[in-house]
């Protein structure tokens, strides 16, 4: 069979937990957030807008170059700019600190991408699938109404983001209380549900993985390369241009998966994407924090003081 025609075993009952999990993870992010993140990045907006253009902007037009110069079967295409239209995944303020970036802007980076999703994810996937002659039958044959995406990502991202945030600001100390539970739900929930629904579809991720496992290695090494030299390249500091790269590179793989489960009709090449990015984007990340973390930024925009408080912001 197929990639083309591959149908993944997964049934509504697992679509409703998997946008349960992400809502629950959302709601867990947003614990970690405060009103004063959204005032930072309006006090200093450079940091995150250039990562807003890196991750809605570059990421997705490089990924539609990258699709059009391996030119994979069209769903892997299409899947692999669906990843590229996904905000920042909830792992990556603690991939950050761990890589000594400055967790301050990952964290205002995390927020304010969450919330430009609602409009930048429908858009880039609709606007970038139709221009590649190879996906564009994909996006007519399912009729996607980028409306409809909308209100899904508004739904699964944006009200946990806010009642979290409420939460935060109302009653920190409960706040404080829920962090690392959630943190460590996080990582087993979606972990679990990954690990299962890759047994309940052994065969075809036996048989085709060899297909996504290039094209997922080079859209995640560039997507991490361009943040941080775009970073750079915007005077950015080297601890806000690893902020910058971790956020474009560690994608919200499972807001993808419930995208494609919803709207592309259980798309095989598209889940298998998406599932493969979801669990290397983690390898990758960490394995570049840990090669960061033996090299101290230089040029530090933060000072001793507030360096000292990232632990308990990350």
């Amino acid at each position: 069979m197929t990639i083309e025609n591959v149908q993944l075993r997964f049934d509504p009952q697992s679509l409703m937990i998997l946008n349960v999990i992400l809502g629950l993870v959302m709601f867990g992010v947003a614990l970690d957030l405060k009103w004063d993140d959204f005032r930072r990045v309006a006090k200093e907006p450079k940091g995150p807008m250039i990562g807003l253009f890196a991750q809605f902007l570059l990421l997705p037009a490089f990924t539609f170059l990258l699709t059009l110069l391996l030119e994979p079967p069209p769903s892997i295409a299409l899947g692999m700019i669906l990843i590229a239209a996904c905000p920042g995944g909830n792992l990556s303020n603690f991939i950050c600190h761990l890589a000594k970036g400055r967790t301050v802007l990952s964290i205002s980076m995390t927020a304010v991408s969450t919330a430009a999703a609602v409009f930048m994810t429908p858009f880039n996937v609709t606007f970038w699938g139709k221009l590649n002659p190879a996906t564009a039958p994909i996006l007519k044959e399912i009729s996607l109404e980028p409306m409809e995406m909308f209100v899904t990502v508004g739904l699964i991202l944006i009200l946990p983001l806010i009642l979290g945030m409420l939460l935060a600001a109302k009653k920190p100390n409960w706040a404080a209380k829920l962090r690392m539970p959630f943190r460590i739900f996080s990582l087993i929930s979606f972990a679990l549900f990954v690990i299962i629904a890759f047994h309940n579809n052994l065969d075809h991720f036996s048989e085709h993985i060899g297909k996504v496992f290039l094209p997922v290695f080079i859209q995640n090494a560039m997507a991490l390369s361009l943040g941080y030299f775009a970073a750079r390249l915007l005077t950015l500091k080297t601890d806000e241009a690893r902020a910058v790269s971790i956020e474009v590179g560690i994608q919200n793989s499972a807001l993808g998966l419930i995208l494609i489960f919803g709207f592309f009709n259980k798309n095989g090449g598209m889940a298998i994407i998406a599932a493969w990015y979801g669990i290397w984007h983690i390898l990758a990340g960490l394995s570049l924090a840990f090669f960061w973390i033996k090299f101290i930024p230089l040029d530090s925009a933060v000072g001793p003081a507030l360096e000292a408080e990232l632990p308990a912001q990350s």
